[in-house]
């Protein structure tokens, strides 16, 4: 997923080249882990919405087969057919989704470990002296490091308040939609 990012990084650490290059290579390194940053935080709102869905379809097979057995109950041949056709179809969806949530799950643990060594990378780069050099560079021209930066945690805070929202919309609508408005 993160192939030209850490393309990226990589090109940072095998490069010997004038301090301007260094720059323009620690800069886009630190692009890349906010890159990177924001594809997990994408990821994980997938599973969130996953997770939601997951439960929205177990609740609809439930009332199927709820209404399919109290149709059994009063003799309702009619009713039981349709209650088993939603049921079969709501049991396919929960199988797809359990296995998607899975798969999701599985991708996001791959991802955090690739943006933790994108970071290692980057501090391996950010300790060496000519890239300390190059820091103390964008510093005295107003620019900061990202372990110093205190916009990075806010935009790391802007991002997961974005998330949380988003979250808190979709849930509001699906609200709204069962509410039928």
């Amino acid at each position: 997923m993160f192939e030209r990012l850490k393309a990226a990084i990589e090109a940072a650490l095998d490069a010997a080249t004038s301090p301007q290059d260094k720059r323009d290579i620690v800069s886009g390194m630190r692009d890349a882990v906010i890159e990177a940053h924001a594809a997990v935080s994408g990821m994980r709102d997938g599973i969130v919405r996953t997770e939601q869905e997951l439960a929205t379809e177990h609740r609809s097979l439930k009332d199927a087969e709820r209404r399919g057995q109290m149709a059994k109950e009063i003799d309702d041949q009619e009713t039981v057919d349709v209650a088993e056709r939603f049921a079969v179809k709501h049991r396919e969806r929960v199988h797809v989704l359990q296995q998607k949530l899975e798969a999701q799950k599985a991708e996001i643990v791959l991802m955090e470990r690739e943006l933790a060594e994108m970071k290692a990378q980057m501090k391996r780069v950010a300790g060496s002296s000519s890239v300390d050099n190059a820091w103390r560079e964008i510093e005295s021209a107003g620019g900061t490091r990202p372990e110093t930066d205190v916009k990075d945690d806010l935009l790391k805070q802007q991002f997961d308040r974005a998330a949380r929202e988003a979250q808190a919309d979709a849930q509001l609508d699906a609200l709204k939609k069962r509410m039928g408005r």
